[in-house]
């Protein structure tokens, strides 16, 4: 048999993230060649991604990151199976490092192709089912792009929320971060009533109407009735209508004019389930 030194085991971790028994045991099968010994826990990596390839990964960690311009940003969730993994400290690291790469990506299929040093995103992700136990997958990817970007993540990493806003003004890092505290917070179906899908104002009409015709309002007020409450509904529901949660008496739309003729163009909210 061949020996292998701590030093080489100690190396091989480093590179792959595998216990220390692993390391030791890949290494000696391998006859003490390093490539190979990497070759054999990717190995092993597919066999158990394999044979847990039925789980659910809904635990994990939800990512946002912005690059340094502060123009683009992306979120991203690194799904696992439970929340013990989720919450350690080498995962959580990992979705770190993940989230750097989609910087540079437009898409989560594009973002499994790039480059782990030296191996694909969704070679790293097989490799380290094989050295957690557990199924990891890219659960989601978000991406946006405006003349300021600013973002957040909830604690404990089930959150992370990205916000676009129209101007780099002063003042704007706090307001962004602001505005994507409340799209965690609150889960706002769209910026504005604008960007409402006609389904689902048809939807919230008709169960106003239900709603009405059950109080015995009479059908000729209906539509009336039924507009007042989807104005409710928008302001509920989208963004830049809803209270600012900091100071209610006034909507997101009109806090962030507080420093400039700045408008909220877009968010992205991605969470753990």
């Amino acid at each position: 048999m061949v020996k292998v030194t701590a030093a080489e085991v100690n190396k091989l971790r480093k590179t792959t993230g595998a216990g220390m028994m692993d390391c030791k045991k890949a290494l000696v099968e391998a006859e003490g060649n390093f490539e190979e010994a990497i070759d054999i826990l990717r190995k092993k990596g597919q066999k158990v991604a394999a044979k847990r390839a039925d789980r659910e990964s809904t635990e994990g960690a939800a990512i946002a990151k912005v690059n340094d311009s502060k123009t683009v940003g992306v979120s991203i969730v690194l799904g696992c199976e439970t929340d013990f993994v989720g919450k350690n400290d080498s995962f959580v690291s990992l979705a770190h490092e993940f989230a750097a790469i989609a910087l540079g990506c437009s898409s989560k299929e594009e973002l499994l192709t790039a480059d782990f040093n030296g191996m694909t995103v969704a070679e790293k992700l097989i490799e380290q089912t094989g050295v957690i136990g557990e199924k990891l997958q890219i659960n989601a990817f978000e991406k946006l792009e405006a003349p300021f970007v600013g973002s957040y993540i909830h604690a404990g990493n089930k959150i992370a929320t990205i916000v676009g806003l129209s101007s780099a003004e002063e003042g704007a890092s706090v307001v962004a971060k602001d505005v994507a505290m409340q799209a965690a917070a609150m889960n706002p179906i769209a910026l504005n009533e604008n960007e409402v899908d006609a389904s689902v104002i048809e939807k919230e009409i008709e169960i106003a109407k239900d709603q009405l015709r059950a109080e015995g309002k009479p059908e000729a007020m209906l539509d009336n009735i039924a507009k007042g409450k989807i104005k409710r509904f928008f302001k509920d529901n989208t963004l830049v209508n809803q209270a600012f949660i900091k100071d209610s008496k006034q909507s997101v739309a009109a806090y962030v004019k507080t420093i400039g003729d700045v408008n909220v163009t877009g968010f992205k909210r991605v969470a753990l389930g």
